[in-house]
C-alpha cells in the first residue's frame, strides 16, 4: 500500500516538473530571469511578504485575488495596481482587494539595490506564491521577464469571472485564456484562503430565483449559519469565510465544503453540482494524502499557466519605477 502511494506520488511530481518545463519554454518568461541582474529578487519580496502577513493574515487572500484578477484583465502586467479615478484599481471587484502596500514595499527595496530591472508584475506573481507559502500551501517555482502593462480601465473588469456565473460561462471565461476545466477548479480552490461580503452572495439565502426560499445548492443545516451572519436586510459588507472553518489556511478543506453543500459563493457551489467541473473537484477531497498533493501540485502548474497569459515580454510595456503609476 505504502509502495503504491509513492508510485503515486512520484507520478505526480514527475507530471507536474514536465508539464512546468513545457509551460515555460516558448512563453518569454524562464527561471532564473533576474539571476544575474538582481539575484536576490525573490528573498526581498518574501521578506515583504512576510512583514505584511504578520502584520495582516488577510493580505494573503489579497495577494493571491489580486494576482487572478490582474491576469484576467489585460493578462499579468500589474493593470490593476496603476492608481486613477477609472483605473481597474478602482472597479468593484477590486476594492476590497488587500496587499497593495506590500507591492510598493517591496518594489521600494528592489528599486534601491535594482534600479529599473525588476517588474511589478514580477513582484506580484512572486508576492502571490509567498502568499500561499505562508497561508500553509506548497511553493512552485515561478519563471519571471514580465513587463509592466500601460493601460488601466475599471471598464475591463467586466470580463472577470462572477460569484453568479454558472459553469458554462466559467469555463468559456477560462477558455478565453487558455485555461482549461482543470485550470478552472484549481484556481478557483484559491478560495481556500480569504472572505466574501454577504453582498456577493445573501441573494442565494433569502429569494434565490424569485422562490421565496434559498438556493437549493445550499445544505439546510448550514443555512442558518449563513443566515446569521448575513440577515435579510442586514449590512452587505460583513464579509465570510469562503472555506468554513478554515479560512485562513491553504487546503482541501473548501472541496470538502462543496461536497457537503457548503459553498458560499454560487459559482463555488457550481463546481459540485455540475458534473462537468465535479469531476475535478472529487480529485481534490480529502484532507491528507494523495488530494491534498495533488491540489497542491495542480494548483502551482495552473499558477505558472495562468501567469504566463497575454503577458508582455521583451520591448513591450516598461519596468515601472513606481507599481501605481505609469513612467
Amino acid at each position: 500500500m505504502e509502495d503504491s502511494l509513492l508510485k503515486k506520488i512520484s507520478i505526480l511530481i514527475f507530471v507536474y516538473l514536465a508539464s512546468l518545463t513545457s509551460l515555460v519554454l516558448g512563453q518569454g518568461t524562464r527561471l532564473g530571469f533576474y539571476k544575474t541582474s538582481c539575484p536576490n529578487v525573490e528573498v526581498i519580496v518574501q521578506s515583504a511578504v512576510l512583514s505584511g502577513f504578520q502584520a495582516n493574515p488577510r493580505v494573503a487572500p489579497g495577494l493571491l485575488r489580486m494576482f487572478f484578477h490582474d491576469c484576467f484583465v489585460n493578462g499579468c502586467d500589474v493593470s490593476i495596481l496603476i492608481d486613477g479615478p477609472t483605473s481597474e484599481k478602482t472597479a468593484v471587484p477590486n476594492v476590497p482587494l488587500q496587499g497593495f502596500d506590500v507591492i510598493d514595499a517591496a518594489k521600494s527595496r528592489l528599486e534601491a539595490i535594482c534600479p529599473g530591472v525588476v517588474s511589478c508584475a514580477d513582484i506580484l506573481a512572486l508576492a502571490a506564491r509567498d502568499s500561499v507559502v505562508l497561508s500553509g500551501g506548497i511553493g512552485w517555482e515561478v519563471p519571471t521577464g514580465r513587463r509592466d502593462g500601460l493601460v488601466s480601465q475599471a471598464s475591463d473588469v467586466a470580463n472577470l469571472p462572477a460569484p453568479n456565473d454558472p459553469i458554462s460561462v466559467q469555463i468559456r471565461k477560462f477558455a478565453d485564456k487558455q485555461l482549461n476545466i482543470q485550470d478552472l477548479v484549481t484556481l478557483v480552490g484559491g478560495h481556500t484562503i480569504g472572505t466574501a461580503s454577504c453582498a456577493t452572495f445573501s441573494y442565494r439565502l433569502y429569494n434565490f430565483n424569485n422562490t421565496n426560499g434559498s438556493d437549493p445548492d445550499i445544505n439546510q443545516a448550514f443555512l442558518p449559519q449563513l443566515r446569521a451572519l448575513c440577515p435579510n436586510g442586514g449590512d452587505e459588507s460583513t464579509r465570510v469565510g469562503l472555506d468554513t472553518g478554515s479560512i485562513n489556511r491553504f487546503d482541501t478543506s473548501y472541496f470538502e465544503n462543496l461536497r457537503n453543500g457548503r459553498g458560499v459563493l454560487e459559482s463555488d457551489a457550481k463546481l459540485w453540482s455540475d458534473p462537468t467541473t465535479q469531476r475535478v473537484v472529487q480529485q481534490y477531497v480529502g484532507f491528507r494524502g494523495l488530494p491534498r498533493l495533488r491540489f497542491n501540485i495542480e494548483f502551482g502548474r495552473s499558477m505558472v499557466k495562468m501567469g504566463n497569459t497575454e503577458i508582455k515580454t521583451g520591448s513591450q510595456g516598461q519596468i515601472r519605477r513606481i507599481c501605481t503609476a505609469i513612467n
